[in-house]
């Protein structure tokens, strides 16, 4: 690769890396439709580096481009929801089977602990966001430590497209008390090799965080996040 070449690409990833952030964030509000130049000079970049990233985003379901209409950002309504969750009752206990008959390290272990702990600090702060971020790198740190890139990069994707509605819900679902419990005990079945419990108290986990964030988008009206 040429030093133009690498130049563009680190531009391109950056400027991925921005507009996703800004997509996190909420700061490109869903539905809202934005011309290329708009978002180039937003991020104080040329075109063409935004062009490349809105594409990548585009495949990841985070916006739809259409020529000579601009770009839209797509809403995750409750149906969307329902989907994604669906799909991630079923990959996420299977990397916990597959890690707990893989047998959990220690390095493993402290990692996931170190995770659990800060959940359970941040709650007793009541710091909502801290105790979100937390229980995201837990969830994403078990997946990759079940050893499967493939099943890695779709789960992180997953998670990316329903990261919106978790944060707009999060001050409105109960404590996540049981959550915490949750990931506390799924450590302890993975130590011990109990791959039939962690898949079966994994999958509840899912199923009940899906349960709730479904109630609480309807309850709420807050459909098309």
């Amino acid at each position: 690769m040429t030093k133009a070449a690498r130049k563009t690409d680190t531009r391109t990833r950056q400027a991925y890396q921005r507009l996703k952030c800004l997509l996190m964030e909420n700061a490109l509000k869903p539905s809202a439709s934005y011309l290329e130049t708009e978002l180039a000079d937003m991020l104080g970049m040329s075109r063409t580096p935004v062009r490349e990233a809105t594409l990548q985003l585009e495949s990841e379901g985070f916006l739809s481009i259409r020529p000579r209409h601009g770009i839209t950002i797509l809403p995750i309504s409750i149906e969307d929801m329902q989907d994604i969750y669906e799909l991630l009752t079923e990959l996420e206990p299977y990397a916990a089977e597959r890690l707990a008959r893989a047998g959990l390290s220690d390095s493993g272990r402290e990692l996931l602990m170190s995770h659990v702990s800060a959940m359970e600090t941040a709650l007793e702060s009541d710091d909502l966001v801290a105790w979100a971020e937390a229980d995201e790198a837990f969830h994403m740190d078990l997946v990759r430590l079940a050893g499967n890139q493939r099943l890695s990069r779709m789960v992180a994707t997953f998670w990316d497209q329903v990261h919106r509605a978790r944060m707009a819900t999060l001050t409105l679902r109960p404590r996540p008390v049981r959550s915490n419990e949750d990931h506390r005990r799924l450590v302890d079945y993975l130590v011990a090799g109990d791959w039939e419990a962690a898949r079966k108290l994994h999958r509840e986990h899912r199923e009940t965080a899906k349960t709730m964030l479904v109630n609480l988008i309807t309850h709420h009206n807050l459909n098309h996040l």
